[in-house]
């Protein structure tokens, strides 16, 4: 029963190799979005390394599990996969994955708590600092001008979501700079951003010795801001983007020597100024499809024993 080693064997390997190799290569900067793409496949591909290891395990270890997995399966596939007698090794690791499966569960299930209870704290205030006026709804897509001296601007997600601006922001963004800030958070809503950092943040807590997770949650940072800035940027300009970015953060000190929560701000700046060439859609189609085939692998080496002893 080989099939659950060579899968955690290809988990490990998936996790290792491929941030390396996206981290060296020269695109994900360049297109943010296949960058996404392709670490949510990366991540993926792992956790169903580890899940169909489980399976497998599982299967081998109890004849009861065995049953439910195999059942629509002839005798011959079943032997193919040598579920014979394989010692407490088979039970120690379904277990051992099957407890890593629910401990990110409960990470995911308690990081969009944590994200609710946020949210649902930042519309109390926002009813309190922006009260609603007799006879008026709370409607999905309501700008909420707040009084501020800071400038800023962010999107608040939810069952009616709200683009929330200062009056500060409102005073220093000249011109076209202010529709193209509202462009960017627009952007990250469209997208679904908040689901992506739920999901990165909560794999990164409950494994915190995991590097590719941590990665994941630092790429996915990252990356989401440059797919809004790019949103922003085709509508409104890379100038006027890169001013936008300028005004809101000047006041916080993220282009002084000390580094800041925002301290990617500059390098988004100056990607904004001196713009990448894109890749050709040729390129970019060609790097989805090759990531979408990463999590296809595992599924592919968990079915060879069977399709061998089907063909």
């Amino acid at each position: 029963m080989m099939v659950p080693a060579v899968l955690l064997l290809l988990g490990a390997l998936t996790a290792v190799a491929a941030p390396r190799l996206i981290a060296r290569a020269d695109w994900p900067d360049r297109e943010p979005v296949v960058a996404l793409w392709a670490w949510q496949c990366v991540v993926v591909a792992v956790l169903l390394c580890c899940a169909l290891s489980m399976t497998l395990s599982a299967a081998a270890a109890w004849q009861a599990v065995r049953g439910h997995v195999f059942a629509p399966a002839p005798q011959a596939v079943v032997e193919a996969y040598g579920l014979g007698p394989t010692g407490p090794w088979a039970a120690a690791t379904a277990v051992a994955l099957a407890c890593g499966g629910l401990w990110s569960g409960a990470m995911l299930v308690r990081e969009i708590v944590r994200a609710r209870v946020r949210r649902r704290s930042r519309q109390a205030e926002l009813l309190v600092r922006a009260p609603l006026l007799p006879g008026e709804e709370a409607t999905g897509g309501r700008l909420v001008v707040l009084e501020g001296k800071r400038p800023d601007a962010w999107w608040l997600p939810g069952a009616a979501p709200r683009l929330v601006v200062t009056t500060a922001a409102l005073r220093r963004l000249k011109g076209r700079q202010l529709d193209a800030v509202l462009a960017h958070e627009q952007g990250h809503a469209q997208a679904r951003h908040d689901w992506l950092l739920h999901s990165s943040s909560a794999l990164a807590t409950g494994f915190p010795q995991v590097p590719v997770f941590a990665a994941f949650q630092d790429e996915m940072h990252r990356l989401v801001e440059l797919a809004a800035d790019d949103v922003a940027s085709r509508r409104f300009g890379r100038l006027t983007t890169a001013l936008a970015l300028v005004e809101l953060n000047e006041e916080r000190g993220v282009f002084g020597p000390a580094p800041t929560p925002q301290a990617n701000v500059p390098q988004r700046v100056n990607r904004l100024l001196t713009p990448p060439d894109r890749l050709s859609a040729a390129r970019r189609l060609r790097l989805t499809a090759a990531a979408s085939l990463v999590p296809v692998i595992p599924v592919l080496v968990t079915l060879v024993p069977g399709l061998r002893a089907l063909g």
